[in-house]
């Protein structure tokens, strides 16, 4: 199977399995989680599903929910009231620990912030994001305030840490998120702690968010995994 077979296979595997009629829904971003969008659209569409409140991670996922008729609502809506049954998300890699690294799409803080507000998190992906050790091949994304990528990107040095600036594709000059923010992508040369750096990397001052999704002291936030194979299975790993 190809890559894109996958990835559709193991986005309607997730949603088939977890989402259910009435649910308030965090919909994820990236090229997995699209085609989970797509099929709660299908599913909405056949009657299979009703009454769906969706809040999307990103510009990309709203207007693919706009294009699929999908119900979109904020996380201050009232209808939603700061809380989720369920998110599905993508993720770059997956360790043994069931941490993750997000944030390819640019999008790592809406979407922090929903995987939170969730009673459920989900994560889909293919078998080749499943990594032993975090941060090594794919980069980590620290969004940060403008104004502060040089001393940020020195503090982030100091940690370890390769540093550059995440330049657009079809545009001149760098990424700018959703939110008006500059991302900086980091990577490691020794296995790094990812529980301890995402608490440490969000201290630094001006940066946002970083793309280690491990869970605070206190709250480990720990998805289901839901992994597809080429040979056409779907795993899931609690």
């Amino acid at each position: 199977m190809d890559q894109t077979t996958i990835k559709e296979m193991v986005a309607a595997s997730a949603v088939d399995k977890l989402v259910r009629s009435g649910m308030k829904l965090g919909l994820g971003t990236g090229s997995t989680a699209i085609p989970a969008v797509r099929r709660v659209g299908a599913l909405l569409a056949s009657g299979e599903l009703c009454d769906i409140l969706a809040v999307p991670t990103s510009f990309q996922t709203t207007i693919e929910c706009e294009k699929l008729g999908i119900p979109i609502f904020s996380l201050n809506s009232r209808e939603i009231d700061g809380s989720l049954d369920l998110t599905i998300d993508g993720a770059d890699e997956v360790d043994p620990d069931n941490r993750c690294i997000k944030g390819g799409g640019g999008a790592l803080l809406l979407e922090k912030i929903i995987a939170y507000a969730s009673a459920q998190y989900a994560i889909v992906v293919d078998e080749s994001k499943i990594v032993k050790n975090l941060g090594l091949k794919f980069p980590v994304p620290v969004e940060v305030i403008p104004e502060a990528r040089i001393p940020v990107t020195l503090a982030l040095e100091k940690l370890g840490a390769e540093v550059k600036l995440r330049e657009a594709v079809r545009k001149a000059g760098p990424v700018i998120t959703d939110h008006g923010n500059f991302i900086l992508d980091i990577l490691f040369g020794t296995a790094p702690d990812p529980s301890a750096l995402e608490a440490e990397i969000n201290r630094i001052p001006g940066v946002v968010e970083n793309g280690f999704f491990t869970g605070p002291a206190g709250r480990v936030l720990r998805p289901a995994i839901f992994i597809g194979h080429g040979n056409g299975n779907v795993e899931r790993r609690d």
